[in-house]
């Protein structure tokens, strides 16, 4: 007889504070809103953050993780991405202690790596065999991969304007293809459709609890490189919002367990002009953002018209004695370009947006010239480049 796993957590509604167990496949509260993962009854003995540095990977971090004793994750090595300081950059932006977070040498290509190896580890241990998720484009490449490293069956949709070298990645990874005009909230609607027909779990930001924990290793990594620290601010690309998310929950988590001392980071979310709704909501004082029309930007990964998360990412802002700030598609796409050249680092539009973002913060007095800053580049600059495909 096979003995079930034992799974010591529950959930918990971000908006209303329902609970449930994670029993089954869980989708959203019945108020709609996302599920957090709790731990109550997890202990972290200080003395663990050693044994962590002999562990490789994402899932070094598998005592905070939905990971039952025993059970093995579904991964191709995600995480282990490097921190950079860019001392010459730094430099020209008027920065001392400057840091890039470079998310683009995940095994797919970007950040996603981490909340989709988290999603597809649960769900697959749930019985689930098919998926379906919009996508903006990395998220695709990923849901793709681990799809087929579990030996699942995956269904992408996606906005026609989507780059071709992420479409053809999407591809090489065995998913099914659908583009669609429009944008990913289009895209959103045609998954949820399909999953209700198929059966497919749909694996739909923030609509499953689990891509959150994946993203939730962005802090607990960031955390164990500066030696246990937390730095000052953290600027972060920002379209669903989940990294951001998962980085305030990992530093909730290693402040409960003693890991961490002193403030925590003063959390920015980056966004494009051209799709702006989480900036807009912020700098009008409002706790919900209202879906962005006609929504444009070069950095598809930004292009995010209406968050689930919105309400939960505007609380991180403000807890966090943070702000929001929306970047046009000429500046953040120069300030890849030069970011790149300068630190020999290859910066994805996204990860331009930060790098922008920093400079303007850094020319209006929201950031001192002596804090620890560090920026995320998200994804990798070559999958936005069709002469990597030969195009």
């Amino acid at each position: 007889m096979t003995e079930i796993p034992v799974m010591d957590w529950h959930l918990e509604c971000s908006e209303c504070g329902a609970t449930r167990g994670p029993e089954g496949v869980p989708t959203v509260c019945q108020c709609g809103r996302p599920w957090l993962v709790r731990y109550p009854d997890r202990v972290h003995p200080v003395t663990e953050r050693a044994e962590l540095r002999r562990r490789h990977g994402m899932w070094r971090f598998r005592s905070f993780m939905p990971l039952a004793p025993g059970e093995m994750p579904v991964t191709l090595g995600e995480g282990d991405t490097p921190l950079l300081p860019v001392p010459r950059l730094g430099r020209e932006l008027g920065f001392s202690n400057l840091w890039i977070k470079d998310e683009g040498t995940n095994p797919t290509g970007s950040f996603k790596a981490r909340g989709l190896s988290a999603a597809i580890t649960r769900a697959t241990a749930a019985g689930v065999a098919r998926f379906t998720l919009p996508t903006a484009g990395n998220a695709g490449i990923a849901a793709a991969a681990y799809g087929a490293r579990a030996g699942a069956e995956v269904r992408v949709f996606a906005p026609r304007t989507t780059p071709d070298t992420i479409l053809a990645q999407i591809r090489n990874f065995g998913a099914q293809l659908e583009l669609l005009d429009g944008h990913i909230g289009d895209c959103g609607k045609a998954s949820r459709a399909w999953a209700a027909e198929s059966g497919a779990l749909d694996l739909s930001t923030l609509r499953e609890p689990y891509r959150i924990e994946g993203k939730k290793t962005l802090g607990l990594e960031l955390s164990l490189q500066l030696g246990w620290k937390l730095p000052d601010v953290i600027l972060y690309p920002t379209g669903g919002g989940t990294g951001l998310i998962g980085m305030w929950k990992a530093f909730q988590e290693l402040k409960a367990a003693g890991w961490v001392e002193g403030d925590m980071p003063r959390m920015f979310s980056v966004q494009s002009s051209g799709c702006a709704p989480i900036v807009k909501a912020f700098l009008e004082g409002k706790d919900s953002a209202e879906p962005w029309p006609d929504p444009w930007t070069v950095a598809s990964g930004l292009r995010v018209p209406g968050p689930l998360g919105d309400r939960i990412v505007l609380r991180v802002l403000r807890e966090s004695r943070g702000g929001a700030i929306a970047v046009d598609d000429a500046t953040l796409s120069g300030a890849a370009h030069y970011g790149t050249m300068l630190e020999g680092i290859d910066l994805s539009p996204e990860g331009g947006a930060a790098v922008a973002a920093v400079a303007a913060l850094k020319a209006e007095g929201t950031i001192g010239a002596d804090a620890c800053v560090i920026l995320f580049n998200t994804g990798a600059g070559w999958l936005y480049r069709p002469e990597a495909i030969g195009q």
